[in-house]
């Protein structure tokens, strides 16, 4: 559904996003990650056609970036969530959602139906007679992303949708968007939230005007440090460690009488790993797969660019 390659952007003498190749699959919910400045909202411009590219090629459905002509039709495909939600304060949050869905072009029974049915899933359909400026930041948040679907689009791209929400308004604005996932739309995600986006994303990119790493946030929790088993004991003996060891893996002991052992398959080797250490007498307590945090491997990818 989406498909860049080398796309970049330059303001002057500034490179915004660089030779970005990257490709989101049609009902896919991808993760944009990177600090401020690293040109995530860039990106969701350009591929808005918002602004236009420096260089490079982009594709959204089977339409170019670029040619006047398919951006028209790429705009009529997409739905768009800014990090500035621009509603009109003065009005109510229904007279928002229907003047939006006029220049649509949606039908009135489509514009009443769409109306009805995104207020009512995100709690606002009792307050659709309210001026805007009466609205909390979540509520207003909940209403762009509502404006953003009006006419029913396959493609969402959301720019920070839960910044500066309180935490119950953060998992609502979550569950809707697996809600929309469930309904097979492509969904392209600008956040900070890192436990957001390991959430509800199938892969995440993290950008630092060029795109450092891409994958699944198993993948890249994984990249860090490998895969690891950790296996809590009654007590560690030399008896255990030798056992082990014996198996051909590297092994640490930690406090607390645990083994983290490095493993490459897991879920061949761990059967094995626990045989060996019943055998020398261990009493294993649990065990589970250690890895790094998505923090953690962020943190790292980001330091590495600087």
């Amino acid at each position: 559904m989406i498909e860049t390659s080398n796309l970049t952007r330059k303001f002057g003498d500034v490179t915004a996003v660089e030779d970005l190749t990257l490709h989101v699959g049609e009902g896919e919910v991808f993760g944009f990650l990177g600090p401020n400045g690293a040109g995530k909202t860039t990106t969701i411009r350009m591929l808005a056609c918002l602004i236009s590219k420096t260089s490079g090629e982009a594709r959204i459905a089977d339409y170019e970036v670029g040619n006047s002509a398919d951006c028209q039709k790429i705009r009529k495909i997409i739905g768009l969530v800014p990090d500035n939600v621009g509603l009109y304060e003065d009005l109510s949050a229904y007279r928002n959602l229907d003047f939006y869905g006029r220049l649509y072009e949606c039908s009135d029974a489509q514009r009443r139906e769409q109306i009805e049915y995104f207020l009512k899933m995100l709690e606002l359909w009792d307050v659709r007679d309210r001026p805007v400026r009466t609205f909390s930041k979540g509520m207003k948040q909940k209403l762009a992303i509502v404006r953003a679907l009006i006419h029913d689009p396959q493609i969402l791209f959301l720019d920070e949708p839960t910044a500066n929400l309180d935490p119950e308004f953060q998992k609502t604005v979550r569950d809707f968007i697996l809600e929309l996932k469930h309904e097979k739309r492509t969904i392209f995600l600008n956040t900070h939230n890192l436990d957001e986006a390991q959430r509800i994303c199938d892969r995440i990119g993290i950008l630092n005007t060029k795109l450092v790493a891409e994958g699944t946030p198993e993948q890249l929790m994984e990249s860090l440090e490998g895969r690891k088993t950790q296996v809590q004991l009654q007590q560690v003996t030399p008896a255990v460690t030798g056992a082990v060891e014996r198996l051909g893996l590297l092994y640490v002991v930690s406090s607390g009488n645990r083994l983290v052992i490095d493993v490459s398959d897991p879920e061949k080797e761990n059967p094995g790993i626990m045989e060996a250490i019943v055998a020398a007498g261990g009493h294993i307590q649990f065990i589970t797969e250690k890895h790094a945090t998505l923090e953690e491997v962020y943190l790292k990818l980001v330091r590495d660019e600087q």
